[in-house]
């Protein structure tokens, strides 16, 4: 499977809660991306950085907040070392890392955050279980 279809096919679906996300992607650990939905706001290496020290150290993402491109979050927590979590009002993300990668979801109003979170973890969840 190729990791677009992951992106098409498991993040980019209808939530459990009504919406979709509104954009989602798959990053590696160093900055590069593997895939992304047409509208994924493009993850700068610097931003992929901090997001990875992000995971143990999350008073690094607190102070400046969650950067995705051109859109920050303010750190709402997370898991430390599994997960970050960012909103901006009605809108939020989740960051799932990986062994060697991060699972990104990005959603807006009308999309619950847990909805983003469940679908974001599980495939991340999946992928640590495939060793990826």
């Amino acid at each position: 499977m190729s990791w677009q279809t992951y992106v098409d096919d498991h993040l980019m679906v209808d939530l459990a809660g009504g919406g979709k996300l509104s954009s989602a992607a798959i990053y590696g650990q160093d900055g590069g991306c593997w895939a992304q939905s047409a509208n994924f706001p493009a993850l700068e290496a610097d931003q992929a950085k901090i997001l990875v020290s992000g995971f143990s150290d999350p008073g690094s993402v607190a102070a400046g907040g969650i950067r995705i491109g051109d859109k920050k979050f303010i750190s709402i927590g997370g898991v430390p070392g599994e997960c970050l979590r960012g909103r901006k009002g009605a809108s939020g993300c989740c960051i799932k890392k990986t062994n060697t990668a991060m699972v990104i979801g990005i959603y807006d109003e009308g999309v619950q955050g847990g909805d983003c979170n469940l679908i974001v973890e599980n495939l991340g969840d999946y992928l640590i279980g495939q060793n990826i």
